[in-house]
C-alpha cells in the first residue's frame, strides 16, 4: 500500500476506476480535476479528513487495488493539524469575494453566447470588455495576488500549487485564442475558448474555495495571516482604488441586460 501513496492520483484512478468512485463519496473530486498530479498521501491532508476517516477511506481504496489480500493501512504523516471548519480569515475572505465577481461573469457566458453574432460590433465589443476584465480583474488583479503574494508562503513544488499555477496559464492561453478568433472573425472558436474558460475557471474557484485556501489556512500562523491581509491590501492600493468599482459596474450592467432578454426570451416561450 506504501507505494500506491506516492503515486498521483490520477494513475491510479485510471488504472482502478473504482477509487474514483470511493474518492467521490467522500466528497473529493479528484476524477474532474484538470490535473489530478497530487499524490494520494497528499489528498488525505489536503481535504482535512480526520484519521478516522483516513483509515477508512485508504482501507477501501486497499480492497480495490488488493481484492484477495489483507494488508497494513499506513497512517499518512502529515505537516498540517487538523481543525474543525471556520470562517475564512480576512486575506482568504477577500480572495473568496473576488472569486464572487469573477463567477458572475462566468455565469454570464451562456447568456451572451446565445445569440452571439461576432459581425455585430456591440456584440465584439462585449466580449472585448469581457476579455479585458479576464485580465485586469481575473488575472492582474486577483491571480496577482495568489502567485506574487499567498502562494509564497508555500513551496511553489507542491502537487496542488502547481497544478493552480497550470490552470492560471491555461486561462491565460484560452483567453489569448479568444482574442486570436476574434482577428480571425471566426465564431465558432470565439465560443468553444469562451466556453472552456468558464468551464476550467468554474472548477478552478471551486477547488480553491473549497480545497486550497482551507488547507493553506491551516498551514498559516496569525503573524502570517495579518501580514498576508496587509500585502494584499497594498496590492490594491496599487491597482487603484478605481479598478474594482469599474468591474462592479460593468458586471452589474451585463447582468442588467443580459437577465432581461433572459426573462423576455423566457415569456415568449
Amino acid at each position: 500500500m506504501e507505494e500506491f501513496l506516492n503515486r498521483p492520483i490520477k494513475e491510479i484512478i485510471k488504472n482502478y476506476p473504482k477509487i474514483g468512485e470511493i474518492l467521490q463519496s467522500y466528497e473529493i473530486a479528484c476524477v474532474s480535476c484538470n490535473a489530478g498530479s497530487c499524490l494520494l498521501k497528499d489528498i488525505v491532508e489536503i481535504h482535512n479528513l480526520s484519521r478516522e476517516k483516513e483509515r477508512e477511506l485508504l482501507s477501501k481504496i486497499a480492497k480495490v487495488i488488493y481484492p484477495d489480500k489483507e494488508v497494513e493501512i499506513p497512517t499518512i504523516s502529515r505537516k498540517s493539524i487538523l481543525k474543525e471548519k471556520t470562517k475564512p480569515s480576512p486575506p482568504i475572505k477577500k480572495l473568496m469575494e473576488e472569486h464572487n465577481l469573477i463567477k458572475r461573469w462566468l455565469s454570464l457566458i451562456p447568456k451572451i453566447l446565445e445569440d452571439f453574432d461576432l459581425s455585430s460590433e456591440e456584440y465584439k465589443r462585449i466580449i472585448l470588455e469581457g476579455v479585458d476584465f479576464i485580465r485586469s480583474y481575473a488575472d492582474r488583479f486577483h491571480h496577482a495576488k495568489e502567485e506574487e503574494v499567498l502562494f509564497g508562503y508555500f513551496d511553489k513544488n507542491l502537487e496542488i500549487i502547481k497544478t493552480m499555477l497550470s490552470e492560471h496559464d491555461t486561462a491565460r492561453a484560452y483567453v489569448r485564442a479568444i482574442l486570436e478568433a476574434i482577428e480571425k472573425n471566426d465564431k465558432t472558436k470565439v465560443i468553444e475558448h469562451l466556453n472552456s474558460y468558464k468551464e476550467l475557471l468554474s472548477e478552478h474557484i471551486k477547488k480553491e474555495d473549497e480545497i486550497l485556501y482551507p488547507w493553506m489556512e491551516r498551514n498559516l500562523n496569525i503573524t502570517q495571516i495579518g501580514k498576508l491581509f496587509a500585502e494584499f491590501l497594498n496590492k490594491d492600493v496599487q491597482m487603484g482604488e478605481n479598478l474594482v468599482l469599474k468591474y462592479e459596474n460593468f458586471i452589474e450592467d451585463l447582468e442588467k441586460r443580459f437577465n432581461k432578454i433572459t426573462e423576455k426570451w423566457e415569456v415568449k416561450k
